[in-house]
């Protein structure tokens, strides 16, 4: 029986990618760091922070992890209040509702500062769908391990088998699995070369994983 979902938020929820890739890139100028497209795809669900470690580790640089994500989020705050038509992903508020609706209790499981998903979850008024949110960044390791979702299960209240991840990157398909979640994979839009082969479920539209047609599975 399906009783709970656990929702990524970048690229699942909030089509916030290409934000993300902006931030990046000025804060790449900023410490002059030549990061190849194949580098940067492969920190797709991850951290800030692991993703700033391994800059430091990748290019020796002098600079230490914690000034690198200090620069990107200052990027990352100026391009959010700049940006007016910043969107939800297409469908996914009718998902929300529709599981809402179900009874299904949803929990955010996003290596997103708290900060941001506070933010975002405040724009678009979506605090009231869920019962709790966990941030990676407040964790001790980032995606694809699997601490993140092993808590959001906990959170749920329910068993693992009555659960499934929502996950549109490699790193957040790798991390639901090791936690023993069936997991969805979720090809959007601004998620690129990413690998689904993992899911238990590929889809490219949200609708495809409506209450009535995703119950099934379970």
């Amino acid at each position: 029986m399906l009783n709970a979902v656990i929702f990524d938020m970048d690229g699942v929820i909030v089509d916030s990618e290409p934000l993300h890739n902006k931030a990046y890139q000025r804060m790449f100028l900023d410490f002059n760091l030549d990061v190849s497209a194949r580098l940067y795809e492969s920190f797709t669900g991850q951290a800030t922070r692991a993703i700033c470690q391994r800059l430091c580790d990748e290019f020796n640089l002098k600079h230490g992890a914690d000034d690198l994500v200090s620069k990107k989020r200052h990027h990352f705050n100026n391009l959010f209040e700049e940006t007016q038509d910043f969107e939800l992903i297409p469908g996914v508020l009718d998902l929300i509702e529709d599981y809402h609706k179900a009874g299904l209790t949803l929990i955010l499981g996003s290596s997103a500062s708290m900060q941001n998903i506070n933010r975002i979850f405040k724009r678009f008024d979506i605090d009231k769908y869920f019962k709790a949110k966990f941030s990676g960044a407040d964790l001790k390791a980032s995606k694809p391990n699997p601490e993140i979702f092993i808590k959001a299960a906990a959170a749920s209240g329910f068993l693992k088998e009555n659960c499934f991840v929502i996950e549109d990157s490699t790193n957040g398909i790798l991390a639901a699995k090791a936690a023993g979640l069936f997991c969805v994979g979720f090809e959007s839009p601004n998620s690129k070369n990413q690998d689904y082969s993992k899911a238990d479920l590929n889809i490219t539209s949200l609708k495809e994983i409506h209450y009535s047609k995703i119950k099934t599975f379970f």
